[in-house]
């Protein structure tokens, strides 16, 4: 069991000391010149409780109070203010390689973390060799852990705390560094821990994972508990307001006008923008959405059968798509003074990641650029309800099947 009873944590803000005695003469005049160290708080008034056998994730932004919050249950660090209460034997991964001695073997480290938590040196030799099982270090359990790489000891450390039969696991986003098939089976077995009735406190950036481990989860932002309920609720609403906060700062990035733009100017682009089906601007899409991409322009004097296009690429350079209105047979008579086009996706086929948009207007012939800017909007897509998750887009296609013939084993049954 845990609790929190109105936790607050305060850290206090160091500052960089002289380096040389030039610095030291003018540091000596200035300290009394000097305002208050600063106060950082990385929680504030925090209540909260976990049950026994209860699996919780903490979800949030960096710096929001999660790991401190391991930390205080752990007992690594003490509360400012307020009460924590833990009740049982805790295992913690805070971070990697935390507890381990780097000039000690593999072997010794286990021995050395069981001490920490009290188990016989007798009952440790019993349980190492599925430690070293699980963590798959069978040819390097006798080498220091100084050599491992980061996937060996996130591995060691791993198999270590789950293995001590602990009755509160603290998880600190350690899982992220093994590789998948290690994450696979780390997964697995922290499944295996919730139905064994072990506690488990899990800070993760993986939200499919904590919807998937979890009973509960808790927002944190800003040192506080923002919200607090079923995983699927509580990350979607903590999804929602990153994309907000995203969608801002792409809306502000896809109004400055960047340097990457040249052409004649008898024909302007203006303003680029994004819509969804119900046109409202937005640079956040899910992939089947509907997206609108508007362009619009502004010509001085009349200029006879223009001709308006866009590409779209993905950030890594790969260029998707490049139609415009002489290529779909869409014609432009004239165009003088200002005006709008708009190029509709009725469903958007790409799939997750972060795309840039060129636009350009030039005359019939392609003769002439008007205006054209070079990969200057950003917009993002997410995969939200859609399932498919590899690749660059979806083809939107259908699945059928067939029984062709029936072995005649089944027959005769």
């Amino acid at each position: 069991m845990i609790r929190f009873d109105r936790v607050s944590k305060r850290f206090h803000a160091h500052r960089q000391r002289p380096r040389s005695f030039h610095e030291l003469f003018v540091e000596g005049w200035r300290l009394w010149r000097r305002p208050p160290a600063e106060v950082f708080w990385a929680l504030r008034d925090v209540s909260f409780e976990v049950k026994p056998g209860e699996t919780v994730g903490l979800i949030g932004p960096n710096g929001a109070g999660k790991s401190t919050v391991l930390k205080l249950v752990a007992r690594v660090l003490k509360p400012t203010s307020g009460r924590v209460e833990v009740r049982g034997r805790v295992a913690a991964l805070l971070e990697l390689g935390v507890g381990f001695h780097p000039e000690l073997t593999g072997r010794e480290n286990v021995f050395l973390n069981g001490a920490f938590l009290g188990i016989p040196r007798r009952e440790m030799a019993r349980r190492l060799e599925a430690i070293v099982a699980f963590a798959e270090l069978e040819d390097y359990i006798d080498v220091p852990v100084k050599h491992y790489s980061s996937g060996m000891y996130v591995r060691l450390a791993f198999a270590v705390s789950v293995y001590l039969d602990p009755e509160i696991l603290l998880v600190d986003e350690v899982l992220a560094v093994g590789d998948a098939a290690f994450q696979r089976k780390c997964v697995d077995h922290l499944m295996a821990l919730q139905q064994a009735g072990v506690t488990i406190l899990l800070v993760s950036h993986d939200l499919e994972a904590v919807q998937r481990l979890c009973h509960r989860a808790l927002w944190f932002d800003h040192g506080r508990i923002r919200m607090e309920g079923m995983p699927s609720s509580v990350v979607q609403a903590y999804l929602d307001q990153v994309r907000e906060r995203e969608d801002q700062a792409l809306r502000d990035h896809n109004r400055q006008e960047g340097p990457a733009r040249r052409g004649s100017g008898r024909v302007r682009i203006q303003r680029v923008y994004l819509t969804d089906g119900e046109g409202r601007e937005r640079y956040h899409f899910e992939t089947g959405e509907t997206m609108r991409i508007h362009l619009r322009y502004r010509a001085e004097k009349r200029i006879e059968r223009p001709v308006f296009g866009l590409a779209i690429h993905r950030q890594d350079g790969v260029h998707i798509c490049g139609p415009n209105t002489a290529f779909s047979g869409f014609e432009i008579p004239w165009v003088e003074g200002e005006g709008e086009i708009i190029y509709t996706i009725p469903t958007l086929p790409l799939l997750e990641g972060t795309y840039l948009i060129s636009v350009a207007a030039t005359d019939e012939r392609d003769s002439e650029i008007f205006d054209y800017h070079d990969r200057a909007y950003v917009f993002r897509v997410v995969r939200g309800r859609h399932p498919e998750r590899y690749g660059l887009m979806t083809m939107g296609g259908r699945w059928d099947h067939e029984q062709l013939s029936v072995p005649q084993s089944l027959s005769v049954l």
